[in-house]
């Protein structure tokens, strides 16, 4: 590990650490976000909920992984997309990354380090973006995301060999 990584390792203070899951979140925005999730049948209502937790607390983590989550679970691939995008930009933002992921390398921050969070978080938010891109159609880019984590996380701790497995095998008969 370089001095620059671990000097980003010990400088993730608890504060942030508890800013990305939910720390720090407006007591508004919480509540909003618990309303969401109790009226999750009710898509009304939960997005209205969803807005006003965004409205009090804008660009928190807590709030994107909760619109990207509603999105998602409710088969809205195309709006989970949007937010992954979101996210992606606030996990480079955060890490001190490149703004486009394509060129962000693995000595950028400390990808390899499973306990530093933000790095972790910014995996797992381009995790999410490959899985989006390939369930999309959008094979090329969901492959690109793929090797890209690979390339940052090659003992594949995020588990992105999996994906890579799937578009290989896209095309291949089953016999089953």
């Amino acid at each position: 590990m370089s001095s620059r990584q671990a000097a980003s390792v010990m400088a993730e203070a608890p504060d942030l650490a508890d800013a990305l899951l939910g720390g720090g979140l407006h007591s508004a925005a919480y509540h909003h976000l618990c309303a969401a999730g109790a009226s999750y049948h009710q898509d009304a209502i939960a997005e209205r909920h969803l807005s006003l937790a965004q409205a009090a607390a804008p660009g928190h983590a807590a709030v994107l992984i909760a619109y990207y989550r509603y999105y998602f679970y409710k088969g809205r691939l195309p709006e989970a997309l949007q937010i992954a995008r979101l996210c992606l930009t606030k996990a480079a933002a955060d890490n001190g990354l490149p703004p486009d992921w394509r060129q962000v390398a693995a000595g950028d921050a400390a990808f390899g380090h499973y306990d530093a969070l933000l790095p972790r978080f910014f995996l797992f938010v381009l995790k999410g973006y490959a899985y989006l891109q390939m369930r999309l159609g959008n094979l090329e880019e969901g492959e690109a995301a793929v090797r890209k984590l690979l390339e940052l996380d090659p003992a594949d701790k995020i588990g992105a060999r999996v994906l890579l497995g799937v578009i290989q095998r896209r095309g291949e008969v089953d016999d089953d």
